[in-house]
């Protein structure tokens, strides 16, 4: 990201930017990562029919079928005779899902999961005007496919409550963008559920008492009358009909590491090609460190072979760095010494961890290495 888009205008005179990001499927697409032969077909993760299991995620294939998440097991595979049921496995999950908040984090320092498969980010500190943020999130969609293997569905809004809106709209695999003073009109044709804390009951008691059915229809119904009848959350839901939402974006954990991952369109042999592809990924480390004002005192490396078998070696810094070179001399002892010469590789990856504040601290050369 070049220094221009990196130095914000002033706030004050310009709308948020923030990004919502939602995991398709997550727990079944991890499943076909691992495991190529369930890609494009119905799985459904979950417990078994027999002990009364039920359906964590299913797969868009499954989905077509109308197994949803929360169903007995098996009354999905009743609908779904064909899927493939697996177990599921949640530090597997809890991995990936740490991979992408990584990646979120190397975007914008403004990151809050909101799940293990859902993030916003804020991006108004990033970006010079607000029509970056639409290059960022196609960006960001982009890396998370090529880089860690996952769809996902994004929404760009001027608040989080819109931008989740927004991700949902068109999954799998969906950017929708709602521009700043879009957001009432976006809403008013869905349906009054889609807000936060308009469940069942209360769109049942709107629509019997107000006729309202769509946020449009909330939205011409004076806050008074909603507050009458419903009290504070009736104010609640004025505000949330009109699209606005001040709440900002809160990251939720202080980050422990830093990483860059790489799968490759074809599985990889060459000792040359490897290194190269290692070199980039220890540089693309050093600058997002940098970027950060951060070191890292271990230096990890992550390698995939074509069959799935997966290796992570660590390397403990006699001082924290953020030096590119230091990275990679690092990286690449560690590579041959675990790296099956001739043996093709699925996935490299370079992480930086044990995070520090650079201030104080001296680079490899002797300079200062505090922030200008």
């Amino acid at each position: 990201m070049s220094r221009n888009m990196r130095e914000p205008k002033s706030c004050e005179d310009r709308p948020r930017a923030i990004l919502h990001l939602d995991l398709d499927a997550f727990f079944a697409s991890v499943e076909a990562l691992e495991n190529p032969l369930l890609a494009g077909k119905p799985v459904i993760v979950g417990g078994r029919p027999e002990e009364r299991g039920v359906v964590a995620s299913a797969s868009y294939p499954a989905r077509a079928f109308g197994v949803r998440s929360a169903m007995p097991t098996s009354r999905a595979l009743a609908l779904c005779p064909e899927a493939i049921v697996v177990p599921p496995r949640h530090r597997l999950y809890a991995d990936y899902s740490r991979r992408v908040m990584e990646l979120l984090h190397q975007v914008s320092p403004l990151v809050e999961p909101a799940s293990i498969d859902e993030a916003y980010l804020d991006l108004t500190d990033q970006i010079a005007d607000w029509e970056q943020a639409v290059d960022l999130a196609r960006q960001v969609q982009h890396r998370v496919r090529d880089e860690i293997g996952l769809s996902s569905s994004l929404g760009v809004a001027t608040n989080k409550l819109v931008a989740k809106i927004a991700a949902d709209q068109h999954k799998p695999g969906g950017l929708t963008v709602v521009r700043p003073g879009q957001e009432a009109a976006f809403l008013a044709p869905l349906p009054v559920q889609v807000l936060w804390g308009v469940g069942p009951v209360t769109a049942r008691k709107l629509a019997d008492l107000l006729q309202v059915s769509t946020v449009g229809d909330l939205a011409q119904i004076p806050e008074e009358v909603l507050r009458a009848h419903f009290g504070r959350h009736g104010s609640a839901m004025a505000r949330q009909a009109q699209g606005r939402d001040e709440r900002p974006v809160v990251p939720v954990h202080e980050r422990k590491t830093l990483s860059q991952e790489r799968t490759f369109r074809r599985d990889l042999a060459q000792a040359e090609i490897l290194e190269q592809e290692l070199r980039q990924l220890s540089e693309a480390v050093s600058q997002h460190l940098q970027s950060a004002g951060l070191a890292c005192g271990t230096i990890a490396l992550k390698l995939r072979y074509a069959d799935f078998t997966t290796l992570t070696r660590q390397m403990t810094l006699s001082a924290p760095t953020n030096d590119a070179l230091l990275i990679y001399q690092a990286a690449l002892a560690m590579f041959r010494r675990s790296w099956e010469r001739g043996r093709p590789v699925r996935l490299l990856g370079v992480s930086g961890r044990r995070l520090s504040s650079l201030v104080g601290q001296l680079t490899l050369w002797g300079g200062s290495n505090e922030p200008d």
